[in-house]
């Protein structure tokens, strides 16, 4: 009797079924939609509605201000606001896959709506031509929109995610259209949307670089539709004809006279396998074969479409019509004895505790797999609980006896349904059936119970269902801080970590930074302590005027990047006195300032130094800036630049004077300073030196010998080069100002001379006195200049036998080498020497001979 009476309420389309259930009885009260504008949203979404401006209307106990309501599918109202935006009639207003209501007015503004009648800004406009030639039409799909104005120019919106309005190309029409369709730009082969226009007895489909005319002598069209996969049209004809065409109008698909020539108010494919027409009290349902099925209505309603089906909303209810699955057919259909039908009564016999349930899976047992699936497959699409529990039930039953079924398939189907019928209660308003579910993903409709401020169900599916509750709670913990001004902000902050804490790594800176742009700064710098990132605290801290936490939390991490980014932001907002002081106390943000500062800002380092005291790190600065100077050429070429350098050392040294700790530098900065004023000029070479009357010897010394070498040259550089250049007295005078000592003197002179190959000079300067340093240096500057005959004037005069035994040995005299090192009577030199001379056998011979009487004597 259940299966009777379950398909009692389906009509049969030649060989398919078809059903018409309530989904809901509206909860909204005093509608007629007849009066107002309705717009509804695929996939179960809402339904927007407002009052009619192009009809003269009875206004009862309202107000004469129109309003723009929304509901949810159930005609539980979700939100309101008052229209009160200029420009002229309201032309068109559909929902956007993304759940934003698109309404547009006479003059091409486009104004935007979320689900709680929130204005979206900015508004669009479609341009100076709609604003001149008023919109009279709209035509909408997924998320684009076309519009054609009084001058049969059609402009369109192909994405509202990126609204950039383009006009297509001019139909050039005399007469408005009869009737305008669109293919959706995901359907057509160019990728861009196609506009079909029903003129005269012909189509002609627009685009935006041309215009194409199709299906001449079908017409004239007066409705038309195309299917949701764009590969069909749906149209209404002049004499009364329903024509089903392909979109590229190769070929007629079917035909059908609908007995009356006025046209449909609306027409709506139903799924794939069906068309609806509605009049003013009938729809008619027309399939490709058999008699149509008419459904009588004595109040205005309005279809739908879906993927499966379509909605029907009218005054009092909302109803799905839709094709009797194959699944549920095979169970309910009257007289049906597949094995589906024969589990489905086995469970009542069960219930009932007769024999007849075993007879029943006796005959099934083969089929018992298939009959399962079936009962899973039916309880998927049938929105009454009662019956989705009785068939899986059934089900269950079944697999009791069915060893070899995929059991993941009924718990599954468990876990869609309840997420279905959780969202198909009237308070939230959601229909879906499991075919709209699958297409639409739970991800998507969680997303819309966020939008719809249903985050408690969005939290329990995604919990259910193993998702990331993140985004539920973060919207819920924004969405809270928006609605709840006047609860104080440590109350409202133990709320929102009560329920942030549910979910680990929650980014806590996204909903501080909500509360920020919400005008609760404190909120904000409360949640943002809680923040485990230090990438994502940081710059909110500073967004908020933290920067002293901001600087702390970034040294903490120890990221240089971040410690940067707050040194920066700080450096610019603050008087350098209060960076100095926020800096100075953390060690890491001071050195990294420092490092930067070396580079690029050394006036600022300055002043920061100064601040603290340091006062050894600001000489060392102007030292560097002094020879910084000094790379510049006009220092040398000229004096403008010379002058300062000398000034910057000055200063150097008087910093380094006052601490105990930098003598030395202080020492070498004096004689730096000294040695750049102090140098005395000369003349051509070998001439008499006289002080020069320029406050810059160095720089006239330069100048005399037309070479840039003498500043910026230490003291034994500048001795070495004087004497090289033949200007003793020059050398001599820097010896005596800075007090060089006389072996470094020596050491100087000698390798000076023997660099100018001066061998005369240099064997006077021998003889002058004994040398401090002894003879080897002469020795050795006269070996390196590669002359051994005066390199053999010293050799004698060396003192250590083992000195002069080397050097004899360096010059090639290994007779004379092998004296010496016998008066040494040093047997480990002996071997030396004869590794020295070990090509020549007979130098070897008597290295070794020595050897041997060494050791005979006993002297090792």
């Amino acid at each position: 009797m259940a299966a009777v009476s379950v398909a009692a309420e389906w009509q049969l389309l030649y060989n398919r079924y078809y059903r018409k259930p309530e989904i809901y009885s509206m909860q909204w009260k005093h509608m007629d939609l007849n009066r107002n504008k309705v717009a509804c949203a695929s996939f179960g979404g809402s339904i927007a509605v407002i009052r009619d401006d192009s009809k003269i209307v009875q206004l009862y106990a309202e107000s004469a201000l129109r309003k723009l309501r929304i509901f949810n599918s159930a005609g539980v109202q979700i939100s309101e606001t008052v229209w009160k935006h200029s420009g002229g009639r309201l032309v068109g207003m559909a929902w956007t896959d993304d759940q934003i209501l698109v309404c547009v007015v006479q003059d091409g503004t486009v104004y935007r709506y979320n689900i709680h009648a929130e204005l979206q800004e900015p508004n669009i406009s479609m341009g100076k031509e709609c604003f001149d030639q008023n919109v009279v039409e709209c035509v909408f799909w997924g998320n684009g929109m076309v519009c054609m104005t009084e001058a049969n120019q059609i402009f369109c919106i192909p994405d509202f995610k990126n609204p950039k309005p383009c006009k297509l190309a001019d139909p050039i029409l005399e007469d408005f259209p009869l009737c305008i369709a669109v293919i959706e730009p995901q359907y057509t082969m160019s990728g861009n949307v196609e506009v079909l226009l029903g003129v005269n007895d012909y189509v002609l489909l627009v685009e935006e670089d041309g215009v194409q005319q199709l299906g001449t002598g079908v017409g004239p069209l007066q409705k038309m539709v195309v299917s949701r996969n764009g590969k069909l049209l749906a149209s209404f004809t002049h004499d009364g004809r329903l024509l089903v065409i392909s979109t590229d109008f190769s070929k007629i698909i079917f035909e059908h006279n609908c007995e009356s020539a006025l046209p449909p108010e609306q027409l709506a494919w139903c799924g794939m396998d069906s068309v609806l027409l509605y009049w003013d009290d009938m729809l008619l349902m027309v399939g490709p074969y058999g008699d149509p099925v008419r459904y009588l209505y004595d109040e205005p309603i309005i279809l739908i479409p879906e993927c499966d089906g379509v909605r029907i909303l009218s005054n009092t209810s909302m109803e799905f019509l839709q094709r009797v699955p194959d699944s549920t057919v095979s169970i309910f259909k009257i007289g049906s004895t597949l094995p589906a039908a024969l589990l489905y009564d086995a469970l009542d016999h069960f219930d009932r505790q007769s024999a007849k349930a075993d007879e029943n899976l006796r005959l099934i047992r083969s089929s018992l797999p298939e009959a399962v699936e079936a009962c899973i497959d039916a309880a998927g699409h049938e929105f009454d609980v009662s019956r989705q529990r009785t068939l899986l039930r059934a089900a269950s039953y079944g697999q009791a006896f069915c060893s070899n079924f995929q059991r993941d398939r009924f718990q599954e189907m468990c876990k869609t349904l309840r997420v279905l019928n959780a969202v198909r209660n009237h308070e939230i308003g959601i229909p879906l059936s499991i075919q709209q579910y699958k297409l639409l993903t739970a991800l998507v409709l969680i997303g819309r119970l966020i939008n719809a401020h249903q985050h408690f169900v969005a939290l329990r599916i995604s919990e259910y269902l193993g998702l990331n509750q993140e985004v539920v709670i973060m919207h819920w913990a924004c969405a809270k801080i928006t609605a709840s001004l006047a609860i104080h902000d440590s109350a409202l902050l133990e709320i929102l970590l009560d329920k942030l804490k549910l979910c680990k790594g929650i980014s806590y800176a996204a909903v501080a930074a909500h509360a920020d742009s919400s005008g609760r700064r404190k909120l904000a710098a409360m949640l943002i302590e809680h923040e485990p990132r230090s990438s994502k605290q940081v710059p909110l801290l500073l967004s908020i005027g933290e920067e002293d936490t901001a600087l702390m939390k970034a040294t903490e991490s120890g990221d240089t990047d971040l410690v940067y980014l707050v040194l920066f932001h700080i450096w610019q907002k603050s008087p350098p006195l209060e960076f100095f002081g926020m800096i100075q106390a953390r060690p890491l943000a001071r050195d990294l300032f420092i490092t930067y500062a070396r580079c690029y800002k050394h006036e600022f380092l300055k002043d920061f130094f100064l601040s603290t005291g340091q006062l050894q790190d600001v000489a060392f600065l102007l030292w560097k800036e002094s020879w910084e100077l000094g790379k510049n050429p006009m220092a040398r070429n000229g004096s403008p630049l010379h002058g300062p350098r000398i000034k910057l050392i000055e200063k150097a040294h008087s910093l380094f004077s006052e601490t105990k700790e930098h003598t030395f530098e202080s020492k070498a900065a004096e004689e730096h300073a000294k040695l750049l004023s102090c140098v005395s000029g000369s003349s051509d070479d070998k001439e008499d030196v006289t002080v020069p009357t320029s406050p810059h010897p160095a720089h006239e010394l330069e100048v005399s010998t037309k070479q840039a070498i003498f500043v910026d040259s230490s003291i034994s550089d500048t001795i070495r080069t004087c004497i090289v250049l033949g200007n003793h007295r020059a050398a001599t005078k820097v010896k005596t100002e800075f007090k060089v000592s006389e072996k470094r003197w020596y050491w100087l002179k000698v390798f000076a001379l023997a660099t100018i190959r001066d061998w005369d000079t240099l064997e006077k300067f021998s003889k002058e006195k004994r040398p401090p340093i002894g003879y080897r240096p002469f020795v050795e500057a006269c070996i390196d200049a590669d002359e051994k005959g005066e390199a053999l004037k010293y050799i004698p005069k060396l003192a250590d036998p083992r000195e002069k035994a080397e050097s004899y040995a360096r010059i090639g005299m290994a007779k004379e080498a092998a004296d010496a090192a016998s008066q040494a009577k040093d047997g480990e030199l002996l071997g030396r020497l004869k590794l020295t001379f070990a090509q020549n056998a007979a130098a070897s011979s008597i290295f070794d001979t020595l050897r041997d009487r060494l050791s005979f004597q006993g002297v090792s």
